[in-house]
């Protein structure tokens, strides 16, 4: 018992010795919030390295692992929460039960419902995935694009809502909605 109050204590003081250390001008490589309010760094301090959260929101370039995970501005890296990943515009890998994005997203998002009004570029895999302009992959139950770019659906249901009558620009397009795959290139 005692190693371990010594091990936690080095741990912490580390941590916070880490925190006061700047990477580059503004960031930080390390935060963890209980809210957004309620963090070791507030919401307009940069993140380069490593969040652990509540519930934490911040730009980042970082590994962010929590309940609630929000990347403000562009932000990269890997979110991974237990409930909800959103952000204004993130490239990466982010897995959440939902994933929304406000702007653009380029990587690959995976969860029970992936959405962006944005343009997506990569890859979606989930039950229902939404997208404002896709040039990528959707795998899931229910897929929905409103302006296709060149994508792929694979799915049970699949609507990319700018394509054109049933079959009347293949193989460039498929059609409106199909069970299974569509596609538009």
């Amino acid at each position: 018992m005692k190693k371990l109050i010594i091990s936690l204590t080095v741990l912490f003081v580390a941590i916070g010795a880490m925190a006061d250390v700047d990477i580059a001008i503004g960031s930080k490589p390390f935060n963890m919030s209980i809210t957004p309010d309620v963090a070791i760094y507030g919401q307009s301090v940069l993140i380069k390295g490593m969040t652990l959260s509540l519930w934490g929101e911040n730009e980042q370039d970082s590994l962010a692992l929590g309940i609630v995970n929000g990347s403000s501005g562009f932000s990269s890296g890997v979110d991974w929460a237990f409930a909800l990943n959103y952000a204004d515009n993130f490239t990466g890998v982010k897995w959440a039960v939902v994933n929304h994005n406000t702007g653009n997203t380029v990587g690959w998002d995976a969860g029970f419902l992936n959405y962006s009004s944005g343009a997506m570029k990569g890859v979606y895999t989930g039950i229902v995935n939404y997208v404002g302009r896709l040039k990528g992959v959707q795998f899931g139950l229910f897929n929905y694009v409103e302006t296709g770019d060149s994508g792929v659906q694979i799915g049970l249901i699949n609507i990319i809502d700018n394509n054109d009558e049933w079959f009347s620009d293949m193989p460039n397009q498929l059609a409106p909605w199909t069970l299974f795959v569509n596609w538009r290139f």
